[in-house]
């Protein structure tokens, strides 16, 4: 199970630089808005070096890493709500994604157009967060009519989803999003049917320029004191630095420019993690001589659901799961070693699987 990430921002802020550096795919990048006009999607692997230790001892045909999926999305600007610019589609766009990368320009630079004519990233984040919360304060008002026609049945369930609309559309005409309101585990069952743009989790993509890649600068700053409040990431990312490291050749090059730079990592590293701790995403592996292959799951998952990552038979027919903590499998570097160790774990329905497992599935379909 991948996820799926959408890149926003107003237009020219660095989104298709950054998409282009961080992905497979290819996005024009050009100094003029909407030069992205047709969402963009693109791959990019998880890093995990538990991935590459384990194929060293494994040694299978294949490794396969998790991969996120990323959409660069035409940028937004004043009136989308309405349907200004590109904004019905941006908005669209927008409503397929789990998370939001939304990334804010933090760097001066006189040959870049700015289409607010200056450099101020509280500002951008406010205009795009205005037209998310307009859209879904239409979004809630259109379903509170409806909601308020089921309340005649005196259901339960109708009420409560009526109180939650009724929540959502106060928080909202506040000015403030939507994934500020906390709810109850079975009130958030509810709300997710909603379909709301502002519920969405949101990285803060703070695009510097090489010189505040490690402290920040000013700009930053302003950000992070704005987004305090909120269930947020705030990352520091140089789209011009991930453009010259995405050119490099070979993972040697690579290390030697970061190392140039003072940096232990590429931006790209740090923007998949802060994805992963919204969304509370965690890997389990398979490992077989065929191949090593690492699987995304929600924490929490239990083992019949986590089969059905790989296929929906394993769930169905689900009968155990034999189990390898990662740590053992290091210490006693192969599978049969771990066995004979007595520390492979026999496990039912029940368990919930834990980031970094080694999991086979046994199922009968």
């Amino acid at each position: 199970m991948g996820f799926k990430c959408g890149i926003v921002g107003l237009p020219n802020v660095g989104k298709s630089t950054l998409f282009n550096a961080l992905s497979s795919a290819k996005a024009e990048a050009a100094n003029y808005p909407f030069c992205t006009i047709e969402p963009n999607l693109g791959v990019i692997i998880v890093p995990d070096p538990r991935l590459d230790k384990l194929a060293d001892i494994v040694k299978p045909q294949a490794v396969q890493p998790a991969v996120v999926q990323i959409v660069d999305i035409a940028g937004l600007v004043r009136g989308a709500s309405k349907g200004e610019g590109l904004g019905n589609q941006f908005l669209a766009n927008i409503r397929e994604c789990e998370a939001i990368i939304h990334v804010l320009r933090c760097f001066e630079d006189g040959n870049i157009i700015h289409v607010e004519n200056s450099v101020d990233p509280v500002r951008d984040k406010e205009i795009i967060d205005t037209e998310l919360q307009l859209k879904d304060l239409e979004t809630v008002e259109k379903r509170l009519q409806k909601a308020q026609k089921n309340l005649k049945g005196g259901s339960k369930d109708a009420q409560r989803e009526f109180a939650l609309l009724e929540m959502y559309r106060d928080i909202l005409q506040e000015g403030k999003s939507a994934r500020l309101l906390e709810l109850a585990a079975d009130d958030q069952e509810i709300a997710d049917d909603f379909g709301l743009l502002t519920t969405k989790p949101v990285v803060y993509c703070c695009n510097v320029d090489e010189n505040s890649i490690l402290t920040g600068n000013a700009y930053v700053e302003k950000v992070r004191e704005a987004v305090k409040d909120e269930r947020a990431e705030v990352i520091l990312i140089s789209a011009a630095l991930e453009s010259q490291i995405a050119v490099l050749d070979t993972i040697e090059e690579r290390n030697e420019f970061l190392e140039a730079m003072g940096l232990s990592e590429p931006g790209m590293h740090k923007l998949i993690r802060a994805a992963y701790a919204l969304l509370e995403l965690e890997t389990y592996f398979t490992a077989g001589v065929k191949e090593v292959r690492a699987w995304t799951i929600h924490k929490g998952t239990k083992a019949p659901q986590a089969a059905g990552v790989i296929h929906t038979d394993f769930e169905k027919g689900f009968i155990r799961a034999e189990v390898i903590k990662y740590a053992d499998y290091v210490h006693y570097n192969s599978e049969q070693a771990v066995k004979e160790a007595g520390k492979l774990m026999v496990q039912g329905k029940e368990y919930t699987v834990e980031d970094g497992d080694i999991m086979h599935f046994r199922f009968n379909v």
